[in-house]
């Protein structure tokens, strides 16, 4: 495996972990939520609190893959958005080359992120947020 295939994979398990992380820290809200839902009665404050906390999960994720020079098949080059209800969070993209891999993240608050995005990346937001492919 080249240094460049290496460090293309360790920009994807990174968006992968963080990917994941978000999922488990959804599920694990989602179940509380169901069981302060089943019992009797249902403590308002808490149940407004735990639905607060799910808005601020980083769970709305989507990864755009493409080849950032037409010359190198096989789409290795990737653009991920993971934010949560409010549009907070990052776009991580990792830019695979001939000759090196790059990986950037960029903030992102309100759906605006704090520098200038790829159309890769504005795609990847876009899907995130509306949880369309195709966004």
């Amino acid at each position: 495996m080249t240094a460049v295939e290496i460090a293309l994979l360790c920009g994807l398990v990174v968006a992968l972990a963080l990917a994941a992380g978000a999922l488990a820290t959804t599920r694990r809200l989602a179940a509380r939520v169901a069981e302060l839902e089943h019992r009797s009665p249902v403590g308002e404050g808490d149940l407004a609190s735990l639905r607060h906390d799910i808005a601020q999960a980083l769970r709305h994720v989507a990864v755009v893959r493409y080849d950032a020079f037409g010359d190198l098949g096989g789409r290795l080059s990737f653009s991920a958005a993971i934010i949560d209800d409010a549009g907070d969070g990052l776009v991580v993209s990792s830019i695979h080359g001939r000759g090196e891999s790059r990986t950037y993240a960029k903030g992102v608050v309100g759906g605006d992120a704090d520098a200038t995005l790829t159309p890769e990346e504005r795609q990847a937001l876009a899907a995130a947020r509306t949880g369309s492919p195709d966004a």
